[in-house]
């Protein structure tokens, strides 16, 4: 019966099909092999479905069993989310943060967000992933991370997207480039693809460009890409060529040093987010670190072309 299925089958289950063996299995779990084996059997009975073939050399997962498994290691890693959520606030101010943003959002808001936040909580430790913005959806939504700054890409139904700031689009180039020149921004039909750079279509900023820009020819056959800022200073940075970039990645860093030009007719503008997963509260850590950001943003001076939203929650599909 359906009832009697725990824990410990799906974590037996999940470890027999990563490792491809009973007896590794069962050495990762400090199981006996003919308890482990017991173990999927009975799951295999209370589901009526069989989960291994086995032979004398190998186990393979069924048809089925390929299906579950991205289930069972979702509910597994919620589970142990939630567990490390409650033992952080059984200790108080103890625990661990893992969230992931844009490289420009760590570079202008969160370095300094995170050095107050340790100076105050020096118990708590962060981990901070800079991702595209398609993985950091798929890691929030499978409780990998606990939250995320990031702009939207997919939307997914069982995650909450509260915007945070608003960010302009515009050229960014060399200073001798010829899009350089001149004052006011520019308009989209004014861009020659040849000498465009673009993202790739698995980043928050090459999936909205695709969607919006008013100038498909930028999109028309293959162009050269890349998939992050630090790769597009590498390549700007020899000249003759220009990119497209929300305000904020343009005035961070090393891009300090490019011409950057707000893009019109129309004006387009990036989301940046609070993603977190719906019906899933933040941890007492994780609320105080996301308290340490928004002050951040409250206080610290932006660059033209970015606005700071005030918060509104909001769910389902949007811009990348």
């Amino acid at each position: 019966m359906l009832r009697n299925v725990s824990l410990r089958h799906l974590r037996c289950f999940v470890a027999v099909a990563n490792a491809g063996s009973f007896t590794v299995a069962a050495s990762r779990l400090f199981l006996t092999q003919s308890s482990l084996t017991a173990t999927i059997q009975q799951f295999e009975e209370s589901v009526g479905v069989k989960l291994f073939d086995r032979n004398t050399r190998r186990v393979a997962m069924t048809q089925e069993a390929v299906r579950f498994k991205v289930e069972a290691e979702k509910i597994l890693s919620q589970f142990d989310g939630a567990l490390s959520d409650l033992q952080a606030f059984s200790k108080g101010h103890q625990g661990h943060v893992r969230i992931a943003a844009a490289a420009s959002v760590i570079n202008h808001f969160l370095a300094d967000a995170i050095h107050g936040f340790r100076q105050t909580y020096p118990n708590i430790t962060i981990s901070l992933r800079d991702a595209g913005a398609e993985l950091v959806e798929r890691m929030v939504s499978a409780g990998e991370i606990d939250f995320a700054v990031t702009s939207r890409h997919k939307g997914y139904d069982d995650l909450i997207y509260t915007p945070l700031f608003e960010d302009r689009y515009g050229v960014v180039c060399t200073k001798d480039h010829a899009l350089a020149a001149g004052r006011g921004p520019l308009r989209w039909d004014a861009l020659d693809p040849a000498d465009y750079v673009g993202f790739t279509a698995d980043t928050g900023i090459g999936a909205y460009l695709r969607a919006n820009t008013p100038n498909s020819a930028l999109f028309d056959g293959t162009r050269d890409e890349i998939s992050s800022t630090t790769s597009l200073y590498a390549v700007l940075r020899c000249g003759g060529r220009y990119s497209i970039l929300p305000a904020l990645p343009a005035s961070v860093g090393e891009f300090a040093q490019f011409r950057f030009r707000e893009l019109t007719g129309p004006k387009l503008a990036r989301e940046v987010c609070l993603i977190t997963r719906r019906l899933r509260s933040l941890s007492p850590s994780s609320e105080q670190l996301l308290r340490f950001i928004r002050e951040e943003m409250r206080k610290k001076p932006v660059p033209p072309g970015v606005r700071i939203l005030e918060a509104r929650k909001r769910g389902g599909t949007g811009q990348g």
